[in-house]
């Protein structure tokens, strides 16, 4: 089975070197990765170019003329994906590309769906630092799971990894953040088959680089209600 590697960036130009590398060289032949670039106004760009000079022809990039949002740039790169599993992967090595082989196992097996990567589940290393935005994203997964009739642990998590085949089926709206309750609910609206898995996490602070608020928070909350209860 081929993966596609759709890596959102903006203004990543600290962690865009090694985490090109990592994905890279991930123990996977048969992958495709999909870069795209919302408008970043440091050097991230001319970094992701240089990966391209040098011949690897398994990476696209993609650009926006004007700063979206998360959404947005998946949204961008939907149409373009050509593997039969979708991983998303940010770009700021919150999550570790490393694990990636791992977390599409149940879908290779055919056991899943899709798969979620949650950071409160499992032993592996978790960085530890803002306690509100743990316990809004508690009571984000919460609500999501009421009205999806999902359980859980993790709805905010950055690796979601997907079927193309229902992927594909998903028409995308939300341009930032809130495509991530949108996409669960959207899923589950499918009656696609979930998974969890733990990952590590290596948070950043805000003065890292941190880019959700609490405007996304409250936007998260919007889009359960209207994905959920809505067409």
């Amino acid at each position: 089975m081929k993966i596609s590697i759709i890596i959102p960036c903006y203004n990543e130009e600290s962690s865009i070197q090694q985490l090109l590398d990592s994905v890279i060289n991930i123990d996977y032949d048969n992958k495709e990765i999909i870069i795209v670039d919302d408008a970043s106004s440091d050097n991230t760009l001319q970094i992701i170019e240089s990966k391209i000079s040098n011949g690897l022809n398994f990476i696209k990039i993609l650009k926006h003329i004007k700063n979206e949002g998360k959404g947005a740039c998946i949204r961008t790169a939907q149409k373009e994906v050509t593997g039969d599993i979708v991983v998303i992967q940010d770009a700021d090595l919150e999550y570790d590309p490393n694990e990636i082989p791992h977390l599409i196992e149940p879908l290779i097996k055919k056991k899943a769906d899709v798969v979620y990567g949650s950071r409160f589940v499992g032993d592996k290393p978790k960085r530890k630092i803002y306690f509100l935005n743990k316990l809004g994203n508690i009571f984000l997964t919460f609500l999501s799971n009421l009205l999806s009739n999902l359980d859980l642990t993790d709805m905010e998590t950055g690796y979601k990894i997907i079927l193309n085949e229902k992927f594909r089926q998903i028409k995308i709206n939300e341009n930032r953040f809130g495509f991530e309750p949108e996409i669960t609910a959207k899923l589950s609206k499918l009656k696609c088959r979930f998974y969890e898995m733990g990952i590590s996490y290596h948070g950043r602070t805000y003065e890292e680089g941190k880019k959700i608020g609490y405007k996304d928070g409250i936007r998260a909350i919007y889009c359960i209600l209207r994905y959920n209860l809505f067409k």
